[in-house]
């Protein structure tokens, strides 16, 4: 499928869809990924920056949280069918399988390995959402958040309709999820523990990618950094986020001058370089580690944990 193609219309018109009242709070955006099943993220934005999408008659903006029965005009795009993309690679599935580290009647989570994207699009066919769908064929699966591609570790898929909300209005506060991250930052950080409290603005560059910037009219982004060890000139870290904006972590990683270590996106390349020459680095070194939230109003906890990739823990005892 050619970009150009999944932007013709089909021959039908516009549809309007009314916002149901488990979908209030979600986001413009999410939700239109909803109802355009394999749409590229790159390409909702567009239609929503264009003004092809309307709520209630008027434009609005990919961030706008939705409310029940709004009207959500979405205009006629042409999609790659599923059934043509064939099924995922039978080593795909395995790997996926395996990466399973716990399921119940409402939850999936998944120990995602570095290099799979969190969904498919932008030349992606299949990512973990779509192989675990064809792994559960006759199950409903919605990501409840996502990770980035090169980002290892927890991804947590819900099962039903009723966990997915519960979990999407925890993580629209400050508390309801609590997320921990392991990073190996370039060069030496304070000791003892540096809140980063810096304001994050994501912005599109040419063909669609996110870049995201430290900016006074970005949305409040507030990072908890603190030192565990040192490993050769460099500081091994837990990460805390109390807010879930994307590629967070890294900006105000860079944003203190000591980005993720491998990030080829927000880091320092000499370093990087280094790195792969010194400890043979091959992935930017950010792992989810674990996540700790409880659904039924607090009656039910959930604590997960996913050990560290055999490829960090090299990268780490390298730098011994």
């Amino acid at each position: 499928m050619t970009h150009s193609d999944s932007q013709a219309p089909r021959s039908g018109g516009a549809r309007t869809v009314r916002v149901p009242a488990d979908r209030a709070g979600q986001r413009l955006d999410n939700f239109l990924l909803g109802q355009l099943k394999g749409a590229p993220r790159s390409l909702v934005y567009k239609l929503v920056r264009s003004g092809q999408v309307r709520v209630n008659g008027g434009r609005a903006k990919a961030e706008r949280k939705l409310e029940d029965g709004d009207e959500i005009r979405i205009p006629p795009v042409r999609l790659e069918d599923p059934a043509q993309r064939g099924s995922p690679a039978k080593g795909l599935l395995a790997a996926v399988e395996a990466a399973i580290v716990f399921e119940d009647a409402r939850l999936l989570a998944l120990n995602k390995p570095v290099g799979l994207a969190s969904h498919g699009g932008s030349g992606i066919s299949f990512g973990a959402i779509e192989t675990l769908r064809a792994l559960r064929p006759d199950a409903t699966l919605e990501l409840v958040h996502r990770l980035d591609r090169d980002t290892s570790g927890l991804l947590l898929v819900a099962k039903k309709r009723s966990a997915l909300t519960e979990l999407q209005a925890l993580m629209r506060t400050d508390d309801g999820i609590a997320k921990r991250y392991l990073a190996l930052l370039v060069g030496r950080m304070p000791d003892g523990r540096m809140s980063v409290d810096a304001p994050l603005h994501v912005g599109l560059r040419q063909g669609g990618e996110r870049h995201v910037q430290v900016n006074a009219a970005g949305k409040p982004s507030l990072s908890h950094f603190k030192v565990l060890e040192r490993r050769g000139g460099h500081s091994w870290c837990e990460v805390r986020i109390a807010t879930g904006r994307t590629h967070q972590i890294r900006v105000h990683a860079r944003h203190i001058g000591h980005p993720v270590a491998g990030d080829d996106k927000y880091g320092d390349a000499d370093a990087n370089r280094r790195l792969r020459e010194r400890a043979g680095m091959r992935r930017m070194c950010l792992h989810a580690a674990s996540l700790e939230f409880a659904l039924d109003q607090g009656r039910a906890p959930y604590v997960l944990h996913t050990p560290l990739p055999p490829d960090l823990a090299t990268v780490l005892d390298a730098l011994t």
